[in-house]
């Protein structure tokens, strides 16, 4: 393929039109030569070609996929991997082939074992909602937001040109970095802080309901994200994931030290460092 690749030019597939392909979608359509989504669910399908989101909506049932430009899988981690697996028997054509999945290692490893025809690139967009599915797709999902691009060695011009394009149109930033450090840090940013907010709703008697306020519906609110979506991302980037969570438990260690040693002075030190600390992350 070229490495001049044409956007507006290209047959584009999003295999996935829950909440992260379909937003892509909502963003893409009207601005490439074609539009495809796939997915299991036949009332996606139908509501994607209704709202008119895709041009074309097929069945993910693994026989065969059109002549594609490029295809985007924005479906769960285990799914991703599976889809590459099966890659080589659905399609011969070139085709540059990007993710969306929210851990990259196993991913970018699965990719360099594609066939030549095949243009691999990582890709992870640091966005996204509690509510999934494709009712609650937004265009402006992206807009003002970091997405990772994690590039193989493998990885052509062409395929970093049409990610380029991409994320110009919908308005994310580019980060470009490894798959090993993309999964170290976002063990820290987006895997513990479910895991936290998972832990604060479960240790929360049901008879507390009546007092919850601002504060807590904003700290457990990531638990509200169905199990179903994280069990692969975890259990992708489990020795990550569990070396963040030790960090949290030393944090968690010297609150809790302070207060028992009923050490005033020592537990408004770590709150204020504590404030610091989400000062500097948080305006950066």
């Amino acid at each position: 393929m070229e490495a001049g690749f044409s956007l507006r030019d290209s047959t584009i597939g999003i295999f996935g039109l829950g909440l992260m392909g379909g937003s892509l979608a909502l963003a893409l359509k009207g601005h490439c030569s074609h539009l495809v989504g796939f997915d299991s669910d036949p009332s996606a399908l139908e509501l994607a070609l209704s709202k008119n989101i895709v041009d074309q909506a097929e069945t993910s049932a693994l026989r065969s996929l059109p002549p594609l430009d490029m295809l985007i899988l924005a479906t769960p981690v285990p799914v991703i991997l599976n889809l590459i697996q099966q890659l080589p028997s659905l399609m011969t054509h070139p085709c540059i082939i990007m993710d969306v999945g929210s851990t990259k290692r196993d991913i970018i490893d699965a990719m360099s074992r594609l066939p030549g025809c095949f243009e691999p690139i990582g890709g992870h967009p640091i966005c996204g909602k509690e509510r999934l599915g494709l009712e609650n797709a937004d265009r402006s999902l992206y807009q003002g937001t970091p997405f990772v691009i994690t590039p193989l060695e493998r990885t052509t011009q062409a395929a970093k040109s049409a990610v380029t394009q991409i994320l110009s149109l919908i308005g994310a930033h580019q980060i470009e970095m490894s798959a090993a450090d993309h999964d170290r840090i976002l063990a820290s940013t987006s895997h513990l802080p479910f895991l936290i907010s998972s832990a604060l709703a479960q240790a929360t008697p049901q008879e507390f309901a009546h007092l919850v306020g601002p504060g807590f519906r904003s700290t457990s609110r990531l638990a509200g994200t169905p199990a179903h979506m994280m069990m692969g991302i975890l259990k992708s980037n489990r020795d990550n994931v569990l070396a963040a969570i030790q960090k949290f438990h030393n944090s968690l260690a010297e609150l809790e030290s302070a207060l028992q040693q009923e050490n005033d002075s020592q537990l408004e030190i770590l709150l204020n460092q504590s404030h610091r600390s989400y000062q500097s992350i948080t305006e950066n």
